[in-house]
């Protein structure tokens, strides 16, 4: 069972909402402190053990800066979140680059700032050659088990997926790296996502452990650091189990033990890739209710829309809500709780038992800290919210409200002739 608690006392969330115009973002800076350093600690035998923040989870300078005072490097998957990464101040060797359908500039720009850059086809390798670019020192590559292994039910069959390096492709990857002249390694996979099933993970890091030990004896391959991706769930739930760091962590020690020690194949580096896991609980989107209307369902309109929050619209996913001074209050009412897009699927729940909701109530939606302003758009004109940030005792916001002059800063002054 799973907890939902409030980062803020009843008078704490009163003051802020004097200042701050809903719906707004609300992430629990000493609580991630806290989650970080649990993860670090349990980690604490693998030699240099680093998790590389998902940085699309949560893309604001502001908590890459935070995120990078506490240890994490970052993992980032486009441009314009490489520049992100950089421009927070996080060192190139604390950054990975996740190719994906990848674009030349983007090669070209991870390449020239140095970062580790984790190759998703073979084909890469060509274009990389034919763009004259400097063959990196330090070279990654993702892992596609194919029909190895089974995805969970969020990422699907491996066979099915667009990701990853095949099976029978990976070992001449590295042979091909080796010969243009790396001489740092790593090895990258991704099966996994919003995975509450320790066991799941543990048996990726088994695969990698294996596959670590194939690649040196029919490569001649040496394997520096194993990224054992992302994919650790969070709680949504009330009834659901959070995957403990300390549990998952001495079992992925008993593997290393065996297969990386044992095999004589040490020092093996350890990362994750983790954005959820680390932000998810302690993110909170704070909104006030519009209207409670009674149509042939009760329903409960809030300021807030699936432009803020889209994961319950887009995967039908639940998170907890919470009714701001009613916390104690039986739930005796059935709502549907809506924003107002032109969309029927514009929906934080439906059929959700809750106490009785008023016009002017604030309602606190959990575990939005990861995936949820960063998922945000602009149907309808929807303007993107703000976001604050809580650390020591203080409250800081970390990104204004869009405005209507943000909204059309794109649209040129004239139409050009192209």
């Amino acid at each position: 069972m799973s907890k939902k608690t409030l980062p803020l006392s009843d008078c704490e969330f009163r003051s802020l909402l004097e200042k701050a115009e809903t719906p707004f973002y609300l992430y629990d800076g000493d609580a991630i402190k806290e989650n970080v350093r649990a993860l670090y600690d349990a980690f604490s035998w693998a030699n240099g053990f680093i998790n590389f923040f998902a940085v699309k989870a949560l893309p604001n300078m502001h908590m890459l800066r935070f995120l990078s005072s506490l240890g994490l490097g970052a993992d980032t998957s486009s441009l314009v979140e490489l520049r992100l990464a950089r421009e927070s101040g996080i060192d190139a060797e604390k950054i990975v680059f996740t190719s994906n359908d990848t674009a030349d500039e983007e090669f070209k720009e991870a390449l020239k700032m140095g970062v580790l850059v984790n190759i998703d086809d073979i084909c890469h390798i060509d274009r990389i050659k034919e763009l004259a670019l400097p063959w990196p020192e330090r070279i990654c590559f993702r892992y596609n088990p194919g029909s190895k292994r089974t995805g969970n039910a969020i990422i699907g069959n491996p066979v099915e997926a667009k990701y990853g390096v095949r099976d029978d492709q990976i070992v001449s990857c590295y042979k091909r790296a080796k010969e243009e002249g790396s001489s740092f390694f790593a090895l990258h996979t991704m099966v996994a996502s919003n995975e509450l099933d320790e066991s799941y993970i543990v048996e990726t890091a088994r695969m990698l452990f294996s596959l670590v030990k194939r690649i040196k004896e029919e490569a001649g391959v040496d394997i520096s650091l194993l990224d054992l991706g992302g994919g650790v769930g969070i709680p949504y739930r009330l009834e659901d189990d959070p995957i403990s760091f300390y549990s998952l962590a001495s079992k992925i020690k008993a593997l290393y033990d065996d297969m990386i020690i044992g095999e004589g194949l040490n020092p093996v580096r350890i990362s994750f890739e983790m954005g959820r896991a680390i932000t998810g609980p302690f993110g909170y989107l704070i909104s006030k209710v519009r209207h409670v209307s009674h149509k042939y369902k009760d329903y409960v309109g809030l300021d807030a829309c699936m432009a803020n929050l889209m994961r319950p619209a887009l995967y039908g996913a639940y998170h907890h809500i919470t009714v701001l001074g009613k916390e104690a209050d039986e739930k005796d009412h059935v709502y549907d709780v809506t924003g107002s897009l032109c969309e029927n699927n514009d929906k934080f729940a439906i059929d959700r038992r809750l106490p009785k909701i008023e016009r002017g109530d604030v309602v606190v939606i959990h575990d939005a800290g990861a995936h949820g302003h960063s998922m945000g758009f602009n149907y309808n004109g929807k303007l993107r919210c703000s976001e604050y940030l809580k650390e020591n005792g203080n409250i800081y916001k970390i990104r204004r409200a869009e405005t209507y002059d943000d909204y059309v800063s794109t649209i040129t002054d004239e139409m050009e002739i192209v």
